[in-house]
Order: structure tokens, then C-alpha cells, then sequence
């Protein structure tokens, strides 16, 4: 993989349950993550007294965050929808010469913030909830 333009890792949002994803405006940094938790069944009996982990039997997560600034009204209503009334739509994260991970997420904080002499900004982080697909680019 070569070097690849940050402003193309772009969060998507299934604006109305129809499959047309939108992406959220103004977003100027981007971050998604993935974890999968340990199952450790290391015994006695364990070669040379090393650790052993269960293969496949962890929770897997993921986790996605953003901050920007306000740029349109429509994805920005939305956000605030889906926390206010603690919705899970479905997200695409498209990660540039990589794929696209897809799948329901809960809106899990949001803030806001300015200053006087600056732009109104907001960060949004997003937890997974529920299975999530892969497709390769």
C-alpha cells in the first residue's frame, strides 16, 4: 500500500435505512479501530509454560471517531438523531486501496464546541453493534 491522502478515509452514513450512504460533511479527521478480546486457556500443561488463547473466541469491536466542523445541515440533523433516540444505522467507513467496513453503530458521545473567534467544531465517536462486513477494494 503507498501513502494515501488522509481526506479519503471517509465516514458514511445510511441516512434514511434505504442503502445510500451519504458522507458526513465537514468531518476533517477520521479514525476507525478494531479489538478482539483474549480467551486465555493456558494450563499446566502448556508448552514450555507459555500462554495459550482460545482462536475465535473473543468479542470483536469496533470503533469509530471523528471531529470537524458543521458544513450540512442534513448529516449533522441526523447525528443528532441517531444519539437523541439511540439508534443503530448502518455505517461505511471506506479506507482508501484497503475496503470498506459496513455495519450498524451506535452513536456514542458527541460533542460540540468554538470559541469566539473561531468555527463551531464537533467530535463524534461510534461504537459497533453488530456484525461487521468487509469488502476489499
Amino acid at each position: 500500500m503507498t501513502a494515501q491522502n488522509g481526506k479519503d478515509l471517509l465516514i458514511k452514513l445510511d441516512m434514511t435505512g434505504d442503502g445510500q450512504f451519504e458522507t458526513i460533511a465537514g468531518l476533517r479527521a477520521t479514525r476507525i479501530g478494531f479489538n478482539a478480546e483474549t480467551v486465555d486457556v493456558t494450563s499446566l500443561e502448556s508448552a514450555g509454560g507459555w500462554r495459550e488463547l482460545l482462536a475465535g473466541a473473543g468479542v470483536k469491536t469496533a470503533s469509530i471517531s471523528g471531529s470537524g466542523v458543521f458544513k450540512d445541515a442534513g448529516t449533522d440533523e441526523r447525528a443528532r438523531q441517531i444519539f437523541f433516540d439511540g439508534e443503530t444505522p448502518d455505517f461505511q467507513v471506506i479506507i482508501p486501496d484497503f475496503g470498506v467496513v459496513q455495519g450498524p453503530f451506535q452513536l456514542s458521545s458527541i460533542e460540540y464546541a468554538g470559541s469566539h473567534n473561531g468555527e463551531a467544531s464537533y467530535e463524534l465517536s461510534l461504537a459497533s453493534a453488530g456484525a461487521l462486513s468487509f469488502t476489499a477494494l
